[in-house]
């Protein structure tokens, strides 16, 4: 056979070497020698030209590559045999760099062990390493991919160095502490992770000290549940549910907003009130946004009255006062706690005009049940709002608060078939008056039309969220919990109105049963109510001793039994029933009682009936109007229904399961089977976050050991993982800053945030938060980088008010900015601190950290960087790290005396989050992250997401303007593509293009954020070369479209832009077709879409109907589409 040789003369530039050789392209005999001998590798029959390189396509593997920089001096014609001409190949597809080739500091080599790809020889090795797993591109194909850049880069660690500044490089390999318990595990692994199955081992390990075997009846806000295994099995388990992104594109988000309005309608009818959002974090932190919203709705000149206050009953739940004690402090609020009742309202009426609004449990947690018209009216008639803390189940028997006039209604889901999991993640439930609609904190799932006039649902009224509002905003909610509010919405739908109020009764009269049995051996267990009949019990009982000590020995007895009573004060105890109870567990608990029974007689276990008494409901507090009236509550209760509601609203949506979402700011990567599978183990998710703390050593040490390893990764003192969300996090970090800022200075005084305009809207809502006044910083808009002499002006202005400045680091322009260092120091001289927002974390992680660049404080994505799935919009985890003189700041909980005891400072922090480690069920995934990849293998991959990003943008920029680079023309772990010409030439904006995506079956990238009109692109390290080349694919086809406007061929108006996505309905139920386009045009614009297509449910929605004809529940819609 002949081949082609091609040679190229040295040249002295490095960044150009490996540019310089033309490859040889071996021909007919060749050809049959690789189908003969590698029948996976195509033949040279399709050999195809891109636009820099000539590429052999088969089997996911590039052979060979030409550059169009390269000058030939001479193309010789030789005769080489098969094989050696196949050997040449693969030494020329992977080139060693010239002797003359010289770098800057070394950055640890990538090396196939790295990547835990087998190492036959090494026998000790894993054979079941994960990171080949986690990260897509092999190290032949990062190879390729690293040659096919422009400029190229002969290996990973040039690449690394043209990325990152020089001075922000890490002085040391990335060192991750070895968790507990991993000592006979093989660890030692070359990658430093351990293999899948060890893992499993490990996380047995710590579940060998978690005590699942008790029983609580702690209740607080926490109950056991059963979880259908139909929804166990197919949404929390399903990672069609859980990998998808918050449905910011409705139309392939279908699915998940239709359970998502099931939540929002079931949260309407209990609470009787019109307008509820998709859920909110937990419920403590649902009060704190009440208390805010309720400042919010004021007249002006009423929020800016010194001394205004927030009254709240001292029977609402010990965690929610601790947490909304923490959010009064940074808006100024008095918060007033006390008897809301005792004598005629007075702690309300003391209030005057400086009262805000009331907030009141129902039940309450000592389970006493008011009626509160006479409080309500006496509230509305001082001015304030009216807002109630309550209990979905019980609503199904009590009357709603919106008929005794409350404004606003909120609590905890979790009761609704999701597991306690040790604090979290649930789903908070939150509804409002009609007035109070655009004020509303969360998301809001909305009723509009697609563009054929068909019933669609969105997002609505998304100007009034934080990253419109920015400080404006008095809420910073950003990711909630949408999977744990599916999770409920199913059981509601699973168990229908009769289901549901069934449960409630049966758990009523146990409770009522237990009561009587209590009595009956000498206990006070007191009804608390002001009805005429003396009140009503729900699920809880308070048990009232006459001393400490015939307390603490009731509640030993009960230890001793594995059976968890609650300790309300010293001589009170307090239980509380759910629908796991049944009357083995009540005979389980009288025995216990009956150890300490006042009249010293035995319990009667043998008469407790199974035939349970119905208990009556005063009137004024009973409910008698109808709910969950819908269809959809009242059809699917069979499994096989239920199997098939759930499938058919999970084929809607596009997720992970489908293809890369490339969403810029929001690393969407590999959520794996390995690191999901300890969250349904019940030691992992049946807990009580109030646990004695002996009971739940082995869970206390895997967060801590998690703790430790987060604070290697980013350089800091310590971490905690209370904050469950990235905008939680923000402000526990802020909130830190500015206790520290009060104690080492003037209380108030340094109350000034800077912040880059550039900055996500959480940054400046967090801050407003903490109790400071935003600045903001210019940046260079030629080159994305923060704006130096603009925050050195600023800073030396406001010397003496500066708190802090917030910076996202890459920046949110997506790139690495050269003067990070330089404006930690211009504010540390300052006397201010430095809050990193540690959103794209993803491209620090083994390269730099953010204490070496000089960060006081940086909270972390888990739901980003660390493999947490974001569920559709939640749940999330946002921990944050602190240098050492910020350690004493650090959140602490009032119900965890093991978090109180790390927390030794004699004023700590107030909780951010309802339990003390936040959503600690889900923190497992990010522990079998980190402990299986391994800190090279984390190091590894950090660099795989910058190359993966950087290879789009190399394919696309000969098509598209990219709108930020450094000097070297890379960008960081994401790029912005700037689409904003489009819009002159052929009246394409970014959404048209967002939109046509989802015709090519992908979800589209960050769309308008951080600059309007324009694509930011994140592809993270799981994808592999063969979807980035999709992708991209895809985008050049939508380009070749746009041009074809742009030349007049195609109209601007009715294009097929113009008319994406489009349906399987709209393409067959059209039957006169007069666009400009043909069908196949419409639905395969490429070739691969034959084999795999994701078909959007509805064509474009309407946005501005749907905000300006806002329906969020479920209903009879067709006059509203009319």
């Amino acid at each position: 056979m002949t081949a082609l040789v091609a040679e190229s003369e040295p040249r002295p530039r490095a960044s150009n070497w490996q540019g310089m050789v033309w490859y040889g392209l071996c021909a007919a005999t060749f050809d049959t020698f690789i189908s003969r001998s590698h029948p996976t590798l195509l033949s040279l029959g399709s050999v195809m030209a891109a636009p820099s390189s000539v590429l052999l396509r088969g089997g996911g593997r590039q052979l060979a590559r030409c550059y169009p920089r390269a000058t030939a001096t001479a193309v010789g014609v030789a005769r080489l045999s098969p094989l050696t001409a196949y050997r040449q190949c693969l030494q020329l597809a992977s080139p060693k760099p010239p002797t003359w080739y010289s770098s800057r500091r070394h950055v640890h080599s990538s090396s196939l062990s790295d990547h835990g790809a087998l190492q036959p020889r090494n026998l000790l090795q894993p054979l079941d390493t994960f990171p080949r797993r986690h990260i897509g591109p092999s190290p032949e194909t990062a190879e390729q991919m690293l040659a096919a850049l422009d400029p190229p880069a002969s290996s990973l660690d040039e690449f690394v160095q043209q990325v990152l500044p020089a001075d922000i490089i890490s002085a040391k390999d990335l060192e991750v502490t070895t968790p507990n318990g991993s000592s006979r595990l093989h660890a030692d692994s070359v990658h430093g992770g351990l293999g899948e199955s060890d893992m499993i081992k490990l996380m047995q390990k710590y579940k060998k000290d978690i005590d699942a075997s008790g029983k609580s009846y702690i209740g607080c806000g926490y109950y056991n549940t059963i979880v259908p295994p139909v929804i166990q099995r197919n949404v929390l388990e399903n990672p069609l549910w859980y990998t998808s992104y918050t449905p910011y594109q409705a139309e392939i988000s279908q699915g998940r907003l239709e359970s998502l309005l099931n939540f929002q309608t079931l949260t309407a009818d209990l609470t009787g009130l019109p307008v509820a959002n998709a859920s909110v974090l937990d419920e403590a932190t649902a009060a704190a946004e009440a208390m805010t919203m309720s400042w919010a709705t004021m007249p002006a000149h009423r929020q800016k009255k010194d001394g205004k206050s927030y009254v709240v009953s001292h029977l609402c739940h010990p965690q929610t006062i601790a947490v909304m004690q923490s959010r009064a402090e940074g808006f100024g609020i008095k918060l007033v706690v006390g008897d809301i009742m005792a004598e005629d309202f007075k702690l309300v009426k003391d209030q005057g005009d400086r009262l805000i609004g009331v907030l009141a449990q129902y039940p309450d947690t000592e389970g006493g049940i008011f009626d509160f018209q006479s409080l309500s009216d006496k509230i509305h008639e001082i001015g304030g709002t009216f807002a109630v803390a309550t209990d979905l189940l019980a609503l199904t028997l009590l009357k709603p608060p919106g008929e005794f006039s409350a404004d606003i209604a909120f609590g905890s889901a979790q009761r609704f078939g999701v597991p306690m999991g040790f604090g979290g993640p649930h789903a908070a439930f939150f509804a409002c008056a009609d007035k109070y609609m655009r004020k509303i904190p969360g998301r809001i799932v909305g009723v509009s039309k697609d563009r054929l006039g068909n019933r669609a649902l969105r997002l609505a009224l998304q100007t009034r969220e934080q990253h419109i509002r920015r400080e404006k905003a008095t809420s910073n909610i950003c990711t909630a919990q949408a999977l744990l509010a599916n999770m409920s919405a199913f059981y509601a739908v699973y168990h229908g109105p009769e289901g549901l109020k069934a449960i409630a009764q049966r758990i009523r009269s146990l409770t009522g049963l237990l009561r009587e049995k209590l009595c009956a051996i000498g206990y006070s267990v007191p009804i608390k109510g002001n009805t005429a009949s003396n009140g009503a019990i729900f699920d809880t009982l308070t048990v009232e001793l006459k001393s400490s000590a015939e307390a603490d020995s009731l509640v030993e007895a009960a230890l001793e039994s594995s059976v968890y009573l609650r300790r309300i004060n010293p001589t009170t105890v307090g239980i509380s029933l759910d629908e796991t109870i049944g009357v083995e567990e009540l005979k389980d608990l009288l025995s216990v009682f009956g150890k300490t029974a006042p009249k010293g007689e035995p319990v009667d276990l043998l008469n407790i009936s199974k035939v349970i008494p119905e208990l009556q409901i005063p009137a004024s507090i009973k409910r008698t109007s109808p709910y969950l009236t819908h269809p959809v509550f009242n059809s699917y209760h069979s499994e096989t229904e239920m199997l098939r509601y759930i499938t058919h609203l999970g084929s809607k949506d596009l997720s992970l399961a489908h293809s890369m979402i490339p969403l810029g700011s929001c690393t969407m990567k590999l959520n794996a089977t390995t690191e999901m599978l300890p969250i349904s183990w019940p030691e992992f998710s049946s807990m009580h976050p109030f646990t004695p703390s002996e009971r739940v050593t082995g869970y206390q040490n895997m967060i801590e050991d998690l703790e430790r390893q987060l604070a290697d990764i980013t350089g800091m003192a310590e971490v905690t993982v209370q904050p469950n969300s990235g905008a939680q996090g923000e402000f526990a970090g802020l909130r830190a800053i500015k206790m520290y800022q009060d104690a080492v200075g003037t209380p108030g005084k340094r109350n000034l945030c800077l912040i880059p305009v550039s900055a996500h809207g959480t940054n400046p809502a967090s801050a407003a938060m903490a109790g400071m006044k935003v600045l903001s910083v210019k940046c260079d808009m030629t080159t994305g980088n923060l704006d130096l002499a603009d925050l050195k002006a600023k800073c030396e202005k406001h010397k003496d008010q500066l708190a802090a400045i917030m910076i996202t680091y890459p920046s949110t322009f997506g790139v690495f900015e050269e003067g990070v260092k330089e404006a930690c120091k211009i504010v540390h001289e300052n006397g201010g601190q430095v809050y990193m927002d540690g959103a794209n974390l993803n491209a620090q992680i083994g390269l730099c950290s953010p204490g070496e660049i000089g960060a006081d404080v940086c909270h972390l994505n888990l739901h980003k960087t660390f493999c947490i799935p974001h569920g559709g919009g939640g749940p999330g985890v946002g921990p944050i790290g602190v240098a050492e003189h910020l350690r004493p700041f650090l959140p602490s909980h009032p119900l965890s005396e093991h978090l109180q005891s790390r927390r030794a400072t004699p004023n700590p922090a107030p909780p951010i989050s309802a339990a003390p480690w936040g959503s600690a069920s889900i923190l497992p995934i990010t522990f079998s992250y980190i402990n299986m990849m391994g800190a090279k293998g984390l190091t590894h991959a950090t660099k795989i997401t910058i190359l993966n990003a950087n290879y789009i943008l190399a394919r696309l920029k000969p098509h598209y303007p990219i709108l930020y680079t450094n000097a070297h023309g890379r960008c960081a772990h994401e790029f912005i593509l700037d689409t904003r010409k489009f819009k002159a030439t052929a009246g394409i904006e970014a959404i048209d293009i967002a939109k046509r995506l989802q015709d090519f079956g992908f979800h589209a990238p960050t769309m308008s954020w951080p600059v309007a009109n324009t694509l930011m692109i994140e592809p993270t390290e799981s994808e592999s070369k063969e979807e980035l080349d999709r992708f991209c694919d895809a985008l050049i086809a939508i380009r070749a479209e746009i041009a074809a406007i742009e030349a007049g061929q195609q109209p601007k108006e009715g294009n097929v832009l113009k008319m994406a996505p489009h349906t399987q309905r709209d393409l067959l139920v059209t039957k006169e077709w007069d666009r400009p386009y043909s069908r196949e045009q419409a639905a395969y614009p490429v070739p691969w879409l034959l084999e795999k297509k994701f078909w959007p449910s509805v064509t474009r929605v309407d946005d501005a109907f749907g905000d300006q004809n806002l329906f969020c529940t479920c209903g009879p819609v067709e006059e509203i589409v009319e």
